[in-house]
């Protein structure tokens, strides 16, 4: 009997080990393919951030794409609200790597003139710049904590959401942090977690892809 469960065991252990392996090369590959389609856009990036003055962080403005878009589709960098104040109204790539590249700029100098840290920029690309102040009042360092009292005390009653619901987001940071949840109308409270997770994938599968 015990061998029998001895045996059971050892079959469930493998499957899991197998599953588990199966995944992370599942993912493996796909964050592989993303990342090369992204870092395709590099050279453009790079000019454009140059030329705002945000040169320094071309893998940020990379990873805010990856973020955004995976390098899909025309609107890269998810500009259009930023822009015009709604969806939808970006007609070229070019315009929205501009007018990402503008934002993400302006964050990241209303960022550094507050005395705000890089991730507050990042997460003002996510809230909208009124974010920065906000830090500012509240030791000049951006974190999750930080992130959701903005999130759902200012943000989201801001656009009508005054009884502080939410919604299921699935990814490893919110399912650490919340079990998995994000108010509605109060954007992703994650963000710069999430951006400089995936500027890490991007900067180690540059190496592969350049070598």
């Amino acid at each position: 009997m015990l061998k029998m469960i001895g045996k059971f065991l050892k079959i469930i252990i493998t499957f899991v080990i197998l599953a588990f392996l199966l995944a992370g090369g599942i993912f493996a590959v796909r964050t592989y393919k993303y990342t090369k389609t992204v870092n395709s856009y590099r050279s453009e990036v790079q000019t454009l951030a140059d030329q705002a003055g945000v040169g320094d962080h071309t893998d940020v403005i990379l990873a805010i794409m990856y973020t955004e878009s995976k390098g899909k589709g025309t609107d890269l960098m998810q500009s259009s609200e930023s822009v015009y104040g709604s969806r939808g109204k970006i007609i070229s790539q070019k315009e929205s790597l501009e007018n990402g590249v503008k934002h993400f700029a302006e964050s990241y100098r209303q960022a550094k003139a507050a005395g705000c840290d890089l991730n507050t920029a990042i997460q003002a690309y996510n809230f909208g710049t009124k974010y920065i102040q906000y830090v500012h009042d509240h030791g000049g360092q951006n974190n999750v904590e930080l992130a959701e009292e903005y999130s759902r005390d200012i943000l989201s009653p801001g656009y009508g959401n005054d009884q502080q619901r939410t919604y299921r987001y699935m990814q490893m940071q919110s399912v650490f942090y919340n079990g998995g949840y994000l108010y509605q109308n109060g954007g992703n409270m994650f963000y710069a977690e999430i951006v400089q997770m995936n500027k890490r994938y991007i900067t180690l599968f540059q190496r592969f892809q350049n070598s």
